[in-house]
């Protein structure tokens, strides 16, 4: 039975790997150990990062409402315990959004959240 070479698999392979590191600096762009390598950090860096993105945006979110609340004389805290105790169901990003492109009807949402706030320190 003749040996076997890998030529053309490896030479796929290797070509498979420099495409997905093409625009990388140096040699890790152009050899296979080096773009491997780079490839391998990039993807814990990736990985590692997706999760770190949600954290940010919940982050810019509860901002954007604080200063929203702050500006109509009450605290996040209060604003949202008061939301979740009237049973308006809106996510941080929707209530970011309405502050912005929709004072008024974020206005609404403060007194409804401030009126089942209040009954509940009264109670």
């Amino acid at each position: 039975m003749p040996r076997v070479r890998k030529g053309a698999a490896r030479t796929k392979a290797r070509r498979k790997l420099l495409r997905k590191a093409r625009g990388y600096f140096g040699t890790k762009s152009r050899h296979k150990q080096q773009a491997k390598v780079a490839l391998m950090r990039a993807g814990r860096f990736a990985f590692r990062d997706r999760r770190t993105r949600k954290r940010d945006y919940r982050r810019l979110w509860i901002t954007r409402i604080t200063a929203a609340c702050r500006m109509r004389g009450t605290r996040y805290s209060v604003f949202i315990n008061g939301l979740q105790r009237s049973g308006i169901l809106l996510n941080r990003k929707m209530l970011s959004q309405i502050a912005i492109e929709d004072p008024a009807t974020f206005d609404q949402l403060v007194e409804a959240a401030l009126q089942h706030a209040s009954t509940a320190k009264a109670a």
